[in-house]
Formats: structure tokens, sequence, C-alpha cells
């Protein structure tokens, strides 16, 4: 996989993360120590998710190696879908102080969780899954502690997150379609 492909995938996962961090900037004043405390743990679970799923995609390697490239493309895709339909949801935010305590872990979680299915996909591409991870967590902490800094200046309402998870959504399926045409899936047609 290219740097250029997990970069995308890294700021497609980081999206949502990156939402709750620019809503977080809007409702607080953010602190040095708050954008550190939050950009660290989003990005940490940005990085710990996808090594999750990939241990429990390579477990299950040799059953699906035939068709690797179709799981890989239906994960993105349906995580790319869900992002999208939550997108359109427009889910608000629990109230209350997201830079501490459970709040904080429950945020971090939620924003991970496409990253697990993602580490699924990558262990059946047989990616470096370190250099992946690493690549992931790092700028899932980039975009967050960003994010946090410009929520004063970002444009407020659900217009704002509707197109951050659109964006991420079809990015995640283009990489999905990717994955099919680099496998030739489509050049028997």
């Amino acid at each position: 996989m290219s740097f250029f492909a997990l970069l995308v995938i890294a700021l497609a996962l980081s999206l949502d993360a990156m939402t709750v961090a620019l809503a977080a900037g809007l409702r607080m004043r953010c602190t040095l120590r708050l954008m550190l405390r939050m950009a660290f743990a989003f990005g940490f679970f940005q990085f710990l998710m996808p090594v999750l799923g990939w241990f429990l995609g390579l477990s299950a390697l040799r059953r699906i190696e035939t068709m690797d490239h179709w799981v890989a493309f239906a994960l993105l895709c349906l995580i790319g879908g869900k992002m999208i339909r939550d997108a359109w949801k427009g889910k608000e935010e629990e109230h209350g102080d997201p830079s501490r305590g459970w709040m904080l872990l429950a945020l971090a979680l939620a924003t991970s969780l496409d990253a697990l299915a993602v580490g699924v996909s990558l262990s059946v591409l047989e990616v470096n899954i370190w250099y992946a991870a690493g690549v992931i967590g790092a700028v899932c902490f980039t975009l967050t502690a960003c994010a946090l800094r410009l929520g004063g200046l970002a444009p407020r309402g659900g217009a704002w997150n509707k197109a951050a998870g659109c964006l991420g959504g079809l990015a995640l399926m283009a990489i999905g379609v990717k994955i099919l045409l680099d496998h030739g899936v489509f050049s028997a047609v």
C-alpha cells in the first residue's frame, strides 16, 4: 500500500475525531493541557484499534485469501457507508466536558471503532501494521489538536459535520474501489 493511500485512510478515519474536536473547541476554552489530553487519547485509540483489527484479521487470513480484496472492499464500503449515514443523521454530541474521564474515553473509543475494521482490511493486504497504525495515530493526533484550536473559527451547525462525515465515508469507499482495481477485478470485464 502506498503512503498516499495510507494517508487518505488516516485522514478519513480521523474525520470523526476532528469533528468531535471542533465541537469541543466551539464549546470550551482550549488550553494546551486540554488540547494534548484530547489529541493523545484520540490518536492513541486510532493507533490501537487498527493493531487489534490486524491481529483479528490474521487469525482469519487463511480462510479468506482467495477473496481478500473483496473482504477489504466490503469492509471499507461498510465503514464508509456508516460514516455517511451517521453524518446525515446529524447526531449531537453528549453534553459535558469531553476532555475528561469517561466522556473522553467513550469519545476516543467511539471515534476509533471504524479503525478496528480497517485494521482487519490491512491484515488481508499484509500491510506493516506498526507503520500503518503509527501514521493513522499521528494524523489523528495532529488533526484533533488543530481542530480544537480552530474550533472557535469553524462554522457552527450541522452542515460542517455532515460534510466532514460524508467526505470521510466517500474517501474510505474510494480506497475500497482502488483495492479492487489493484487486484484487476475490473480488467476481466
